[in-house]
């Protein structure tokens, strides 16, 4: 009786030693931005987000139950040939049931393509070329305007708030910025506005003196840059040793506080940029994402609260489902009519683009950004 107790008793120990040592089930989401390099100020930002996202849904229970959800962050360092390394990693791990990413078009567009073969979600918080969606992948969704607004939004503004009637642009020939430049360029010109010239320069360039020269001696009102903010910095300080008259206007990719820095704020003062929707702490249903960021952050950034919402219409999604289950996962996406986010309520159309088409504009004054207004 003895032994047969003691053998139960050692059953039990081991039973339990081999239970603990199970690791617990995980639903994994992919999360891709640029975490080295230039525009890493950027793709922290966005990885805080969706770390935010995804801690608040912990706290409330299981998604699926008996599973855990797990981001996974993988940097793709705004290269497109990392980005689809990063994708074929992401689509070869059968836990992976949704990615959330990446920041630049030139990133997303190729990668779209690999989570689209794989069958695998894609929720794209920022990524504004509209060819993206274009391609017909019906895993691609996004929640963010694209620049076919923008473009035009921007030009409007240069045209009817700043009387700008001379106008040269300058782009990053990426994805986004020659995309963004061609859009802003086309609805000028339908506008009457003249294009001094179009040209465009490369990531990573230092010396913009040649060709901020040759647009000075045009004359022009503004000067319009489609990129992101580590030119654009270079770009305003250059202009000022130059002693330029025009005025600056950029797109979303210069919304980033470190831009005023490099390029110092007496050189950032004035200028002008459009965004990828209004202030969004002027936005009622987002007022609880802002405490709860700034508490545990301390500094909202640009597109913090773009990532923090792509990231929960996925675990939506995943909870829809009810399942570890790409196909269900995605089905659950695709049947979701609509999604009321800190946004706003998006609904996706047949391309995965969201209903919420705002436009903002910003300035800098003192060395910080100032809300202008939605574009009309």
């Amino acid at each position: 009786m003895r032994f047969g107790f003691s053998l139960l008793f050692l059953l039990l120990l081991s039973s339990l030693a081999t239970g603990c040592g199970k690791a617990e089930p995980v639903i994994k989401i992919g999360f891709v931005v640029p975490l080295t390099g230039d525009q890493a100020a950027h793709g922290m930002d966005m990885l805080r987000g969706a770390e935010l996202a995804v801690e608040q849904v912990r706290a409330r229970g299981p998604v699926v139950p008996g599973y855990k959800i797990q981001l996974v962050p993988l940097d793709d360092a705004r290269n497109p040939a990392q980005a689809v390394a990063a994708a074929k990693r992401l689509a070869a791990d059968p836990d992976v049931l949704a990615v959330v990413g990446h920041l630049n078009s030139s990133c997303t567009k190729p990668a779209s393509a690999i989570y689209h073969e794989a069958r695998l979600l894609h929720v794209n918080p920022v990524s504004s070329n509209p060819e993206i969606s274009r391609q017909g992948f019906d895993t691609f969704f996004r929640v963010c305007p694209t620049d076919d607004l923008q473009g035009p939004a921007g030009a409007r503004f240069a045209l009817q708030r700043l009387g700008a009637k001379r106008i040269f642009v300058l782009d990053d020939m990426t994805t986004y910025g020659r995309g963004l430049a061609n859009e802003f360029v086309r609805a000028a010109k339908g506008m009457g506005v003249t294009v001094l010239g179009h040209e465009g320069i490369t990531q990573g360039e230092k010396d913009f003196a040649p060709v901020l020269t040759k647009i000075k001696a045009m004359d022009p009102d503004l000067l319009y840059f489609a990129g992101m903010f580590p030119e654009a910095a270079l770009l305003l300080k250059q202009r000022q040793t130059l002693n330029m008259r025009a005025r600056f206007l950029g797109g979303d990719g210069l919304f980033e506080p470190a831009l005023i820095t490099l390029a110092t704020p007496e050189a950032a003062e004035g200028m002008f940029l459009t965004t990828l929707g209004g202030d969004i702490r002027q936005v009622p249903t987002a007022q609880e994402f802002v405490r709860a960021f700034e508490a545990k952050v301390g500094h909202l950034g640009a597109y913090s609260s773009y990532a923090y919402e792509a990231t929960n219409a996925a675990l939506e999604a995943i909870r829809r489902s009810g399942k570890r289950s790409r196909p269900a996962v995605l089905a659950a996406m695709q049947q979701m009519r609509q999604y009321p986010g800190i946004l706003g309520v998006h609904t996706f159309d047949g391309r995965g683009d969201t209903s919420i088409r705002t436009i903002g504009v910003y300035t800098v004054r003192g060395g910080k950004f100032e809300f202008l207004e939605a574009a009309e």
